[in-house]
C-alpha cells in the first residue's frame, strides 16, 4: 500500500505533480495511495513509464490495496458425539471461513444439520456456524448432547424445573429435560449457532 507514496518521494514528486503528469486529479493520487481506489489500466501503464517499473511492481501494489480481511478456516462437521473435543474429530465434511474478528472470540466450528425439525428456517443440509460454549440464554438456538448420542440443533428455553428444546417446525413437540435428567443422561449444551449457511 506504501510503495506508490515511497517512490513518489524518492522521486521529489508532490501529489499535486505526480497527478499533473498522469493527469489525474490530486484526490486520486491520494486516494491511491491510503488504498481507498486502485488506478485504473490507463494510470497503471502511466506510472509505469513515470517510475520506469515493471508492471510487477505496482501489480503488487494494486493487489495490496484490494487485500481483503484474511478468512480463519473452520471445519464443517458431520456428527458429533459426546466424549471427543471438537478438535479431534476426523467426520469433516468441508470447510468454512469465518472473520479474523469472529475467530478472536472462541472456539468455532461448522455442523451440517440433518433433519427438519427446525425448518423452515434451518433445513436439512444447511450448515450453521457453531461457537463452543456450554451455556446458553433462553431463545438461543443452540447443539445440545443428549445421553452421549449425535448433537441435536435446538431452541432452548430454560426454567427453575429443567431446559425445553424447542424444534421450530411445528410438526414436532418440544422435549422437557428435568434438572434430575440433565445430570443422569446428562444433556449437554456444546455450543450457540451464531450463523447459518446454505448452498444452492
Amino acid at each position: 500500500m506504501n510503495q506508490l507514496k515511497e517512490i513518489r518521494k524518492q522521486n521529489k514528486l508532490s501529489q499535486k505533480e505526480l497527478a499533473d503528469m498522469i493527469p489525474v486529479n490530486q484526490t486520486a493520487i491520494s486516494q491511491w495511495e491510503r488504498g481507498v481506489t486502485t488506478p485504473n489500466q490507463n494510470a497503471l501503464k502511466r506510472l509505469c513509464e513515470i517510475f520506469n517499473r515493471s508492471p510487477n511492481y505496482f501489480l503488487d501494489f494494486d493487489l495490496n490495496l484490494n487485500e481483503k480481511p484474511k478468512g480463519i478456516k473452520i471445519p464443517v462437521l458431520g456428527s458429533v458425539a459426546a466424549g471427543i473435543p471438537i478438535s479431534a474429530i476426523e467426520d469433516i465434511l468441508d470447510y468454512e471461513e469465518i472473520s479474523e474478528d469472529m475467530a478472536k472470540t472462541g472456539e468455532f466450528f461448522g455442523l451440517k444439520i440433518k433433519g427438519d425439525s427446525m425448518s423452515p428456517i434451518i433445513t436439512n443440509g444447511d450448515t450453521v456456524i457453531v461457537k463452543s460454549q456450554q451455556t446458553a440464554d433462553n431463545g438461543d438456538i443452540v447443539i445440545v448432547l443428549v445421553n452421549g448420542d449425535e448433537a441435536t440443533c435446538k431452541k432452548i428455553k430454560k426454567t427453575p424445573e429443567g431446559v425445553m428444546l424447542i424444534p421450530l417446525n411445528s410438526d414436532y413437540e418440544p422435549i422437557f429435560y428435568s434438572n434430575k435428567q440433565i445430570e443422569q443422561l446428562p444433556v449437554r449444551i456444546i455450543g450457540k449457532v451464531v450463523e447459518q449457511r446454505r448452498k444452492f
